[in-house]
């Protein structure tokens, strides 16, 4: 009988802290995903902790990883009750309740199914209404930023090449606390779009050091 081995990540990283490379695929950790495996288990990590924590205030366990693919009947009974009431739930509680569901349409993940499936993209949009809450220390917003990149990066066949590329390498940097301005992210945007496809990610990469490189030298997580 195979052991369920749960996702290497923990939660996330701490407000304020320096990212981490990953030892899998060499960039910053989490950012690799979904292509790579070890920030792939990294961001499911992100709700795996969040859902571990609210098992145990309903004394249903959280301290043993349980495998969101085969969960057990309080688990699902649960995760139908989070799913129909959103808007009460932390969004990382929502998503892996979501992930402990399936599609009686497609048969995959709820939400996660192929491009088209109706009952997928209902349950995804219905996932927008759970609760989104600053960390203390963020950039106001920092927390509806990691919680579409995740999204975007969990569920890469909804949205372009690009948009999967830049959610993906700016996640580390939200993760920490950091924020691009409005205006940051639309010259960063206008210069991707103006570069070679070969280009982009080396063009992304930058804009993430410089906003890394910008809190390393005011000590804040704002981003001018």
């Amino acid at each position: 009988m195979s052991t369920y081995e749960p996702p290497s990540g923990t939660g996330r990283p701490a407000v304020g802290a320096a990212p981490r490379r990953c030892a899998e695929c060499g960039g910053y950790a989490y950012g690799g995903a979904p292509a790579c495996g070890a920030c792939r288990d990294l961001v499911d990590g992100i709700l795996e902790a969040a859902w571990a924590a609210f098992l145990r205030r309903w004394d249903l366990g959280g301290d043993h990883p349980r495998d969101p693919s085969a969960p057990h009947d309080d688990e699902v009974a649960l995760a139908e009750l989070v799913v129909s009431e959103p808007d009460r739930h932390d969004w990382r509680v929502v998503d892996a309740a979501l992930d402990r569901l399936r599609c009686s349409t497609c048969g995959d993940r709820l939400s996660r199914g192929p491009v088209g499936c109706p009952a997928c993209d209902l349950a995804h949009g219905f996932r927008y209404a759970a609760i989104e809450t600053d960390r203390p220390g963020v950039v106001p917003g920092n927390e509806h930023a990691v919680r579409v990149n995740v999204s975007v990066v969990r569920r890469p066949q909804f949205s372009s090449a690009d948009e999967v590329l830049a959610r993906r390498l700016l996640l580390p940097a939200l993760l920490v606390g950091l924020l691009p301005t409005t205006e940051a992210a639309q010259r960063v945007n206008a210069l991707v779009k103006r570069s070679p496809p070969e280009r982009r990610a080396a063009v992304l990469e930058q804009a993430v050091e410089e906003l890394l490189a910008r809190r390393r030298t005011t000590g804040g997580p704002a981003a001018p």
